[in-house]
């Protein structure tokens, strides 16, 4: 059985738990990052890695994959244990104030504090509708590398901000661009929007898919408006259903800390309800939570300061500056 004992255990992978790891290693802390993905990055390096970023401070944008290759090269002088493909499944307390988290794989990690930087946890991306036959056949519910459409005739379903940027994105590699949308009033950021209508996307609003056709993969969309039932066909040979993704916390909606719907409550040191564990990043909610990655840097970086005076009482908070 693999057997780890750190100082901070880190659920996720992703942005705010790779920074967690710098930001911890700078404050001498050993640890582990447990997440049940198979690379790090978390949903970005998953589902975004092709995709430009704006909100980081200093980077006027960013790919996501060279941000989180950036993130793990800054972790790396403090050799965090990687437990990827492993889900943190079992967090028991123990009578000597540390915590023993068990994997669904067997791991075990005993560890002085726990940091969840989970996101969304687990999540799968919600289907379209009696589009099954289609999967992997044209069909896909995000693009991890623009140029798999290259020219493709693509059709993006959507009006998140990850249908309007990879409409964006898209642009000038894929042939043509068509993005419909079931309502007229767009999720994704504004700005983006206005980019969206300026660019040489066809957008389509109050449209839906009807149906799907092809006999090796996609052919042709038949789309139709959902106020009068006009209906249209696309020759598309790609289609991408930005629909979102069903979250699930799984196994840690069984921890005894108090979740609220599908996130972690904290206070303004990031601690949850249990003593000893923290949270950071898009799972913690409390007044005026913006979930942002370069909020969640900043919460991790809170989280690891509260940590280490939990671990080490004599400790202070503020650790000093980290420039030279």
């Amino acid at each position: 059985m693999e057997q780890h004992e750190v100082d901070l255990s880190i659920i996720g992978a992703g942005p705010s738990g790779l920074y967690a790891a710098y930001y911890a290693g700078f404050r001498g802390l050993t640890t582990a990052l447990v997440d049940s993905l198979p690379e790090p990055g978390g949903q970005v390096a998953a589902l975004y890695p092709e995709k430009a970023i704006f909100d980081v401070a200093g980077f006027p944008n960013v790919r996501g994959q060279d941000l989180i290759e950036n993130l793990v090269e800054q972790a790396a002088p403090y050799d965090p244990i990687y437990l990827l493909n492993h889900r943190a499944e079992d967090l028991e307390p123990q009578d000597d104030g540390t915590f023993a988290i068990t994997t669904h794989r067997g791991a075990q990690v005993r560890t002085k504090a726990v940091l969840i930087t989970g996101g969304i946890g687990t999540f799968t991306p919600r289907p379209l509708p009696d589009g099954e036959e289609f999967e992997g056949r044209g069909l896909v519910y995000f693009v991890r590398e623009l140029e798999v459409m290259r020219d493709h005739d693509v059709l993006i379903v959507g009006g998140g901000d990850s249908a309007v940027d990879w409409a964006l994105n898209l642009e000038g590699i894929a042939r043509s661009i068509t993005l419909i949308h079931r309502r007229d009033r767009f999720r994704a950021h504004e700005d983006s929007v206005e980019k969206l209508y300026a660019s040489s996307v066809r957008v389509l609003t109050f449209h839906e898919v009807a149906r799907i056709e092809g006999a090796d993969g996609v052919e042709r969309v038949t789309v139709f408006n959902n106020q009068n039932d006009e209906r249209e066909v696309l020759d598309v040979t790609r289609v991408v259903a930005a629909l979102g993704f069903n979250a699930d916390l799984g196994p840690l909606k069984s921890w005894d800390i108090e979740i609220d719907k599908r996130y972690i409550p904290v206070d303004t040191r990031m601690a949850t309800s249990l003593p000893g564990v923290f949270a950071a990043g898009d799972i913690t909610d409390y007044p005026g939570k913006v979930r942002l990655i370069s909020v969640g840097f900043g919460e991790a970086a809170t989280a690891v300061n509260n940590a280490a005076v939990y671990i080490d009482p004599a400790a202070k908070v503020f650790p000093g500056h980290s420039s030279g």
